[in-house]
Parts: C-alpha cells; structure tokens; sequence
C-alpha cells in the first residue's frame, strides 16, 4: 500500500444534510481515506474539490471540527434529527488514533444533546476505545463494515483497514458493553463476498457476534472503482475473476440469484436480509 499523506484543514460546518435515507445529517471530521478499499467510490467526490492526489493517497484532519460542531449545537433550538457519523470517509481511520476528532465530536454530544440519534459505521476496531462515550448516548449505535470474513482477502481488497477478524471482535466487545450492533455488507463482491459457503459463514458469525440487525448492498460498477478492483482480482484473486465479470455483463440475473440466497438465510438465521 502507497504511503497516505497526512495533514490538517480546517471546516466552516460540522453538520451537513445528507439524502441518506433515514438521515438528517452527516459527520465527517476527516477527508479523505486511508483504508484504499479497491471498490471505493467516494473518490468521485474529488471532482467537487481542490485536491490533485488520489483517493486512498490523503488524509486531511478538520482540527476545529469539535469547535465547529459545539458552535453549530449551541445556536440550534430544534431537534436535529437522526445523524450518521461516516459517510464519504471513516470516522475511525487510523488518523482517529493521533487526531481524536470523533471522540472529541462525541464528547460534545454527550454534554449537550446525550439523547440525539446517531448511527456510527466504520471499518475500524478503534472504536472500542469510545465505549464510554457510546453508552453515555442514549440512542447510538455502531455500525461494522464488513465485504469478507477471510483477512487475507480483505488485506488485498481494504488493505489500509483493521482486518475483519478485529472488527467482528470489537463488534462482540461492545455488544458486551450494551452498545446496538449492527452489520452492513457492502458491497458484495462477487466471487469473494458470495464465494461457496462464504456468505453463509459470515452471517453465521455475525449472528453468534449478537449482531440483531444486517444490511447488505450490491457492488456499484463505477469504471473507475471497477478497473482497480478488477486489477486487484487479476493479481491477487483470479479465481474470483471470472463471478465478477459475470456480474458486470448481467447484474439483473446475478442479483436475482443472490435475492433467493439472501430469503434463504433469513429463514435459517432469523434475520431480514435485504439489498440496499
């Protein structure tokens, strides 16, 4: 994985309105990623900005981020409504670890609006550091990524990111702490995510993790995010290439499969399994 540029910025808004369905706000006190999911398409955002490097490739820390936030509360008088934390790029990426916005973001809910909805989803098992804060909030929960079960895939498809097994661990943590859990398998990625057994195995796991809730999205075949994945399949999965290109010539039909096997192991393992 190339090396991530690290740097700080500063923001005029915290909360900003999101057409997340579900949501009224989005947070994100990072720009940028240093996770360099091969699927990612959050890239497309650059369009909107300044920056001349990669996606994958920077990281920029909003260092008031807190302070904006607590100004933004403090001058609201009606509820904000639902919030999630971690959008377009992860709130609990390794730059969480030496920066601490999204800790110190939380600190600021806790003290001024402790009962306001948030939804937390991140690939990172640092967010167990916060499980103080996460039962302070009253209606918060947190959300785990996860594409695969197998780590040794995932360090070829997230390489930047905590490894699956480290997440499902910190998922069966704060399920512990009696933190809501839940899981978001996104995207599916044909011929890893779905692979025999796999997709059965994972949801297995996340069903003795105590994880109540799962939510699951197709692959969005973006050519951008979809010659880097391809990349990916062709060095270090090949045999997986193949249920990949077949997804891409018929969506429709490899879909249509993947709803029977999705109703399938609701039944089996008491879940709502849908695709977003």
């Amino acid at each position: 994985m190339s090396k991530v540029a690290l740097r700080t910025t500063y923001c005029r808004t915290a909360l900003n309105r999101t057409g997340i369905p579900g949501y009224c706000y989005c947070l994100n006190p990072y720009f940028g990623c240093s996770h360099s999911c091969r699927y990612c398409y959050a890239d497309t955002v650059l369009h909107f900005s300044a920056h001349a490097e990669k996606w994958g490739e920077f990281v920029a820390a909003k260092v008031n981020f807190p302070e904006v936030l607590r100004s933004e509360l403090r001058r609201r008088r009606r509820p904000l409504g639902k919030i999630i934390l971690g959008t377009v790029t992860d709130a609990y990426q390794p730059a969480e670890a030496e920066f601490g916005l999204t800790r110190a973001s939380l600190e600021v809910f806790a003290e001024r609006q402790p009962d306001i909805e948030i939804d937390l989803l991140t690939k990172s098992d640092l967010v167990v550091r916060d499980v103080d804060l996460l039962r302070k909030l009253k209606n918060c929960s947190v959300g785990f990524t996860v594409t695969t079960s197998d780590d040794t895939a995932a360090c070829v498809l997230e390489p930047g990111a905590a490894l699956p097994s480290a997440r499902l661990r910190a998922a069966g943590r704060l399920v512990a702490q009696g933190i809501n859990v839940w899981a978001f398998i996104a995207p599916i990625l044909p011929g890893v995510s779905d692979a025999p057994g796999a997709l059965e195995d994972l949801i297995a796991t996340l069903k003795d993790t105590g994880i109540k809730e799962v939510f699951l999205d197709p692959l969005n075949p973006y050519p951008v995010s979809i010659e880097r994945l391809r990349a990916a399949y062709q060095k270090r999965l090949p045999w997986a290439l193949k249920y990949l290109e077949q997804y891409l010539s018929d969506p429709h039909r490899y879909l249509q499969i993947l709803r029977e096997r999705l109703r399938s192991l609701s039944r089996k393992y008491s879940y709502d399994l849908k695709l977003g």
